[in-house]
């Protein structure tokens, strides 16, 4: 009795369909395993690029600075020295001059911009109870627009000395520092912002605006921490 060829072909259709599903299954998993390899064997290198550049730009934000160290921000409001961070808490970076004395302190913040999260640090100095510095450290902003905020010498120009004066208390911020549009910067503590790259350079405003009014006040009733560390660790 001879075979019905439809059932035949039925079977090597469905045969061929286990193996190319195998095929793709294998190509999948071996494709995962790369990603993966790839990752793992780049990451430490990426980290530590990524910490020097970090460290880079704290001087950069701080000027005047020739020491720095990190400290961690503990659940109990208060700033201890670290190694590193924990992953958890925030960290700043406090500055020291070749005479040890205790300038300033880096902060690292992140907000919404136009295309993604803007990543940056800026410098405090709590002695004139200004911001002295800004730096882009991660930007997708859109290239000769809203990437203007890592350019603009009028818009850089904002954080030579932006006003972050605290209350007669200490305990908060006068007048939080907030973006207003080009031109129209009246008060030290306004960011003027960039025509062409409106939302970019407000998203700048509005996060050293958040930012520093929750750290400003903190680091501020600390100075003495930071002057601390200064006195055990560096020699006059």
């Amino acid at each position: 009795m001879n075979a019905d060829p439809s059932v035949s072909s039925q079977s090597n259709s469905s045969e061929e369909s286990k193996k190319m599903l195998i095929a793709m299954v294998s190509i999948g998993i071996f494709c995962a395993l790369l990603i993966v390899l790839v990752y793992e064997g780049t990451k430490e290198r990426i980290d530590r690029l990524r910490t020097e550049a970090l460290e880079k730009a704290v001087f950069k934000v701080l000027p005047g600075i020739s020491n720095t160290r990190m400290f961690l921000l503990g659940t109990d409001g208060n700033f201890t020295p670290a190694e590193a961070p924990d992953g958890k808490n925030p960290v700043v970076y406090a500055g020291y001059d070749d005479a040890g004395e205790f300038l300033g302190v880096a902060i690292e913040a992140s907000g919404q911009g136009y295309a993604d999260v803007i990543r940056i640090l800026y410098g405090y100095d709590p002695h004139s109870q200004t911001i002295v510095g800004f730096y882009v450290l991660e930007s997708k902003e859109t290239p000769g627009l809203g990437d203007k905020i890592e350019k603009d010498e009028i818009f850089l120009a904002n954080f030579k000395a932006l006003s972050v004066k605290l209350d007669p208390e200490s305990t908060r911020i006068q007048n939080k520092v907030i973006p207003v549009k080009q031109g129209g910067k009246s008060n030290p503590w306004e960011v003027e912002g960039i025509t062409g790259a409106t939302i970019s350079s407000r998203a700048i405003g509005n996060i050293i605006g958040e930012n520093s009014s929750a750290m400003v006040p903190l680091i501020y009733n600390q100075i003495e921490t930071f002057k601390k560390y200064a006195q055990n660790n560096f020699s006059k």
